[in-house]
């Protein structure tokens, strides 16, 4: 029986069960409507899958219905066929079988992105542009990255043989490589920012990043007289909950509530306490967080900002208060859906966006509905809206012109280039900076490349020409419109100038990357980073610390 008529014939029974009931129980109660619908939902594939006009993929109508039934709840509830799983799997524990590498498109080939620091991938000597031209017997011109991927990834302790095309030799290579266990490791980057002050950049929620964020910390300990700490929770999405109350674990006392949630079933009502006696129980701490610091990782600072544990240093988070579970449903296909909400131990929810309203869009929560809550030494803080910094610094600007070179593959391309002139010489980590020179020899490289941009103000002043047409406006108006389209100077060239500087920012972390790993290419951009920079200002500064954590509240919004 092929996996399809499996499929219906698994919905079928379902129905029937059913259908024999009478009526469907669901959480105690009695609900006619829920059988009713699923029988429905069934008859009507059944009738699609037999007689509709082109054949139908079963699996595909699957998906169609389960996207339709999540549509108007939160973005976080969706169905996880078998083939999600695994994706889903890894993004939870960070581990799979493979060569440890990142990849990406380049042409009609895909070349290494980012080999792994001590992978196979790194052990085989593959470097940072590496073409990959087969993979077993299979030509690889073509492949997506997704088949290359495929591929690549599999049992530990088995082999993959590739043939790869150096980007400094050019010649190519043929090797067999053993797949490992690779675990993506929750910490970035550790080490110490000064002689006293350490820093750790913690990348996601992971399975077993507790155990990862310890030995960071027990490295900074042995590497010197370790009396503060920056932890850089920006761009964190978060992950699994419990592993955040560990961390929290690490700086306050055993015993000590970090989160709790509450949700329509019973089971999901939960109190989570550090269970672990602290490692850092007393030295100064600074938060990093940004618009992208989301979920668990709002956890641990809101839970350290609520206990004045941790002065929070950046810009508001994301604003994630909503807990997921997944729950099978058969054939090794699970939904993910929303349980409960979280509320950290001032007994605020900093969930943003309100879904509850399943019959209209989405909106952020209103102003009327905040609510002040206190922090242990009695400061104000707020709910709906993410973790507001107790010092807000104002995010830096980055182009989108910048953003879209680097889209574009164009710092990667440039990258290879240098590398070709420059791959037998060596760099300074804490000092490399392309010269002026080079530079020029960049904006050199993107000549004659059609850089797909549009600067916002030309963007807007298009769409300023089309309403003053469209409201018949005298026509003077939409010559001094013209007229400063005219001296707009946002062609790629001029941006090449205007956003120099970001730009060379790039290049650099993009060469210092090949020497250096990712590794290397954060702790070069420490140097530059005036959040880092205001976090080392305040703890090198107790006592605006401490009157911070003893009397500061934070913004409403």
């Amino acid at each position: 029986m092929n996996r399809a008529k499996k499929t219906i014939r698994y919905i079928v029974a379902v129905v029937a069960m059913v259908a024999m009931a009478g009526i469907f129980t669901f959480a105690g109660r009695d609900d006619f409507g829920l059988g009713r619908n699923m029988e429905l939902m069934v008859n009507m594939m059944r009738e699609l899958s037999t007689h509709y006009v082109d054949r139908l993929n079963p699996d595909e109508m699957m998906r169609n219905a389960a996207d339709g039934m999540v549509s108007n709840l939160d973005p976080y509830t969706s169905y996880l066929s078998e083939e999600d799983m695994k994706e889903f799997e890894l993004a939870t524990t960070g581990k799979y079988g493979g060569i440890g590498s990142l990849i990406r498109k380049r042409g009609d080939y895909i070349v290494i992105a980012e080999p792994y620091k001590g992978s196979p991938a790194d052990r085989a000597g593959l470097k940072i542009g590496d073409k990959i031209v087969a993979i077993g017997k299979e030509d690889a011109k073509g492949f997506t990255t997704e088949q290359v991927s495929l591929r690549l990834k599999g049992d530990p302790n088995t082999n993959v043989k590739i043939t790869v095309e150096g980007l400094i030799d050019g010649k190519r290579r043929n090797l067999s490589i053993k797949r490992e266990r690779i675990a993506i490791p929750g910490i970035s980057y550790s080490g110490m920012l000064n002689d006293s002050v350490g820093y750790i950049r913690h990348a996601d929620f992971t399975d077993g990043c507790y155990d990862d964020m310890r030995s960071a910390i027990e490295r900074l300990r042995q590497s010197g007289e370790l009396k503060a700490l920056v932890l850089d929770y920006r761009n964190n999405g978060g992950g699994v909950l419990q592993e955040a109350v560990k961390i929290v674990s690490l700086f306050t006392p055993k015993g000590t509530e970090v989160v709790s949630t509450k949700g329509r079933v019973e089971s999901e009502n939960k109190t989570f306490r550090t269970e672990l006696e602290p490692l850092l129980p007393e030295i100064p701490l600074v938060v990093l967080v940004n618009g992208h610091t989301a979920s668990s990782s709002e956890i641990v600072a809101g839970a350290l900002q609520d206990m004045d544990r941790a002065v929070v240093l950046g810009q508001k988070s994301f604003g994630k208060g909503l807990v997921q579970s997944s729950r099978p449903i058969g054939y090794d296909a699970y939904i993910k859906l929303t349980t409960a909400k979280y509320y950290i131990p001032s007994g605020r929810c900093i969930q943003n966006i309100d879904y509850s309203n399943h019959d209209s869009e989405a909106r952020e929560v209103a102003d009327s509905l905040i609510r002040e809550f206190k922090t242990r030494n009695g400061r104000k803080v707020y709910d709906g809206g993410g973790i507001m910094p107790d010092v807000p610094i104002e995010a830096e600007y980055i182009s989108r012109f910048a953003l879209t070179l680097y889209a574009m593959g164009i710092i990667d391309e440039f990258g290879d280039e240098y590398m070709k002139r420059h791959h037998a010489e060596s760099i300074d980590l804490n000092t490399f900076s392309i010269s002026d020179e080079e530079y020029e020899r960049f904006v050199e490289f993107t000549k004659g490349r059609d850089v797909a941009y549009i600067s916002e103000t030309r963007h807007t002043l298009g769409q300023l020409k089309k309403a003053l047409e469209a409201d018949r406006f005298d026509a003077q108006l939409a010559t001094h419109i013209a007229t400063i389209e005219q001296e707009l100077k946002d062609d790629t060239e001029s941006n090449l100038r205007t956003y120099r500087d970001e730009i060379v920012e790039s290049l650099n972390s993009n060469i210092v990357m090949r020497y250096h790993y990712s590794e290397g290419a954060i702790k070069h951009s420490l140097g530059s980073d005036k959040e880092v920079k205001a976090a080392m200002e305040l703890l090198a500064n107790p006592t605006e610390y401490r009157q911070i954590l003893s009397s500061r509240d934070t913004r409403r919004k």
